[in-house]
């Protein structure tokens, strides 16, 4: 081996065993920000829904633990996109004064990352660039239990959740498309009217994720390790108003001011295995990020149609990514049994 590649391999190697620890730890929960944001607590109309909610992250920078950037002469991008398909089905019975709503995420994602780092030879021009990504069937999102409840001046739901890892993955591997392990997932949402015509409304989502055991390579040598992400919780609020776009009200827009906060709560559990040395997984630091953004709806009352766009800037990330995130999409339901046509006096 040439005394002069040496000392570029061990160079390489210890850039990976120190930013092993906050770069090969869960440093994103499963649940992506931007799910919610204007009517958070409000379900859909009695029958089957179906729902296209597609969700764009991009991000070009990777902040350390006080939310600075680091690796300032890498150069890089990372992203990803998720087309959720969702079915909901609410019976016409109430049921503990509320509605049962169960529902299901069939989604495809396809992501990618791409890093270029600096000439690590002296007197060389050309660097090493590293790229992986991939695409397919991503994990699968189901709520099995969830009710949602009608109040004088809101709408509230509760439920129970699990991931499911129904997407690709293999330790160690570049394109991967699932998480690889199961969670679990406490959620709720909240609308409350401001205004007596329900035209004015302040939303939050909650959704508390408890995380099971994955399997994790070594960077360096691809020797396995059992780890159990931390438990994460997710707030997404929002700000609306609702304008009319016709006199009849049979076309609306709502307009309004959305955000995300998304923290780390809990410490990793296992051990990584950097070099063949354990090392605690509790020693990756805490991560979390916060975005704020607009979201504009396009609503049909009578047709049970509406239609979204979201735009969110995250201005804080502590210990992961930080970008930004665009999520557009649509719900139609189809109401089973049909409303009674009003009888002409």
């Amino acid at each position: 081996m040439s005394p002069q590649i040496k000392p570029v391999i061990s160079a390489v190697t210890l850039i990976v065993v120190t930013l092993a620890l906050p770069l090969f730890g869960q440093q994103k929960g499963q649940w992506v920000p931007g799910q919610f944001g204007l009517n958070a607590g409000v379900i859909p109309d009695p029958g089957i829904t179906y729902a296209n909610l597609a969700l764009n992250y991009s991000a070009d920078r990777l902040n350390n633990s006080n939310g600075d950037r680091i690796l300032q002469n890498v150069t890089g991008t990372y992203s990803f996109w998720v087309d959720e398909n969702i079915l909901y089905y609410v019976p016409a019975h109430k049921f503990l004064g509320g509605y049962f709503m169960p529902y299901i995420a069939i989604n495809y994602a396809t992501g990618s990352l791409v890093a270029d780092l600096p000439p690590l030879l002296p007197g060389s021009t050309s660097g090493i660039s590293l790229s992986g990504g991939g695409s397919g069937l991503a994990d699968t999102y189901v709520q099995p239990l969830n009710m949602g409840w009608h109040f004088k001046r809101a709408d509230f739901n509760a439920g129970y959740s699990f991931t499911a890892p129904t997407g690709r993955y293999t330790a160690g591997a570049s394109n991967n498309v699932g998480s690889g392990y199961w969670g679990n997932d406490i959620t709720s949402g909240t609308t409350f009217y401001i205004t007596k015509n329900k035209g004015t409304s302040a939303n939050l989502a909650t959704d508390w994720e408890i995380h099971g055991q994955k399997t994790v390579a070594s960077p360096v040598r691809g020797q396995l390790s059992k780890i159990t992400p931390g438990q994460a919780f997710t707030a997404e609020w929002g700000l609306g108003q609702v304008l009319p776009l016709k006199k009849d009200m049979s076309q609306l827009a709502q307009l309004g001011l959305v955000g995300y906060d998304q923290w780390q709560v809990t410490s990793n559990g296992g051990n990584y295995l950097i070099a063949g040395i354990p090392v605690a997984a509790s020693r990756v630091p805490y991560y979390s990020v916060h975005g704020i953004g607009v979201q504009a709806n396009y609503i049909l009352p009578k047709k049970d149609f509406v239609l979204f766009f979201k735009y969110y800037d995250e201005y804080s990330a502590k210990a992961r990514p930080e970008g930004r995130t665009i999520v557009f999409g649509g719900s139609w339901t189809l109401r089973i049994p049909k409303p009674a046509t009003p009888q002409k006096q």
